[in-house]
């Protein structure tokens, strides 16, 4: 097995369990590791620290599968960890109300690079990192085995692939193709995921906690549901009284799809407009026109890829919490998110404090929020916490 030997002092990270190396921590790579491949990670001092996934082509060059020098990487350690991410979402698998959740959460599950989650019979995985990819056969057959399904279908298609060297991939690991639209429960209400072409791995399930949160805000309601996609904050406000609910999203295919959800879950599509655009120009376009608003959500999509990106991503999230603010009518509540990993809680708080003081509004953090529980975070890995949330109340 190859060796990967740290700089001196640089092992600190590893003997707090944390799970990435970084290019600058090696001083040496001893054999010929292959990408994905398995390699033994040791201190300056020759101290075994725990074995990893080699990533040549990555700034991360290994993700560490386990600190424990007597463990093996095998088949046998991929069907506990498993096994082990499974037990913990079991509560939510029993639930009659509930048929799609998060299985694995990827480094919080101790599983770096891989994301599992259950969509009905269905299982949509995404392997975003050598390891994972190296393991990828094992890892679809211990899951065949573990979790007994319709079908498993690959959505590894995003550009974090590319760092790894690896290029994107999508289709049917094992089983039957998912059909066009998959139908989900979530509580009282019914929704239709698109596995095949959808955003992340066809729905936002880290948002379910917050939906179910925004039902106590919404009775005779005007909302305002920005970034909407197919309509998940949308549909829970038209089920829980809303007056009226506008979404808006760029994608039409998306708003097509949030127009059967409302039909499929008996809603009065009257209480309901969609519109097709651009969030920011819409958003000026209603502060023109003085238009308001007594609930309003804003769920972007992520807009720091890069630390690189960090500064104009605060300057979008400046913009439309400013101009929510500005359309939100005294005590209004404002549901405001961060998807961006890079974007930590104290930074986007500070920018919707900075916004609601440009805005010339008071206001108050009723709640903060986070990512559904099937989305842990395991404590060795605070970059798990992603999903940043601020309920507020604008006066």
């Amino acid at each position: 097995m190859a060796i990967i030997i740290l700089k001196p002092q640089r092992e600190k990270s590893l003997l707090r369990r944390h799970p990435w190396v970084f290019t600058g921590a090696v001083a040496q790579v001893e054999g010929s590791p292959q990408i994905g491949e398995t390699v033994e990670v040791i201190s300056s001092q020759r101290e075994l620290l725990g074995r990893g996934a080699y990533s040549p082509h990555s700034q991360i060059v290994v993700r560490m599968w386990s600190f424990d020098p007597d463990e093996e990487i095998s088949s046998t350690f991929f069907r506990t960890r498993l096994q082990r991410g499974i037990a913990g979402r079991q509560a939510l698998i029993a639930s009659e109300q509930l048929t799609a959740c998060r299985l694995i959460n990827a480094e919080s599950d101790g599983l770096p690079g891989l994301i599992v989650d259950r969509y009905d019979a269905f299982l949509v995985c995404q392997f975003l990192a050598a390891g994972a990819e190296y393991w990828k056969q094992e890892i679809v057959s211990q899951l065949q085995d573990l979790f007994p399904c319709t079908g498993i279908y690959e959505r590894s298609d995003v550009d974090v692939r590319a760092k790894e060297g690896l290029p994107l991939c999508t289709g049917v690991l094992a089983g039957e193709t998912p059909p066009e639209v998959v139908q989900i429960q979530e509580g009282a209400l019914r929704f239709l995921v698109e596995i095949q072409q959808g955003h992340k791995t066809g729905f936002y399930l880290d948002q379910r906690e917050n939906r179910q949160y925004l039902a106590q805000y919404v009775q005779h309601k005007d909302v305002l549901n920005c970034f909407a996609y197919t309509g998940g904050f949308g549909i829970y406000a038209l089920k829980y009284g809303a007056k009226s609910v506008v979404n808006i999203d760029t994608s039409a295919a998306a708003l097509q799809l949030l127009q059967r959800q409302i039909a499929l879950n008996d809603l009065d599509d009257t209480r309901s407009e969609q519109i097709e655009g651009d969030v920011f120009q819409r958003l000026r376009q209603f502060r023109d026109a003085r238009r308001q608003f007594d609930v309003i959500i804003l769920d972007p999509p992520k807009f720091a890829e890069s630390r690189s990106q960090l500064k104009s991503a605060s300057r979008g999230y400046k913009d439309i919490n400013l101009l929510a603010m500005k359309l939100l009518r005294p005590g209004g509540i404002l549901f405001t998110f961060s998807c961006s990993g890079l974007m930590e809680p104290d930074l986007f708080q500070k920018i919707v404090a900075d916004a609601a003081l440009d805005a010339r509004r008071d206001t108050q953090i009723l709640h903060q929020l986070s990512q559904s529980a099937d989305h842990p975070v395991a404590l060795n890995f605070p970059e798990g916490h992603y999903l940043k949330g601020l309920v507020c109340k604008v006066w």
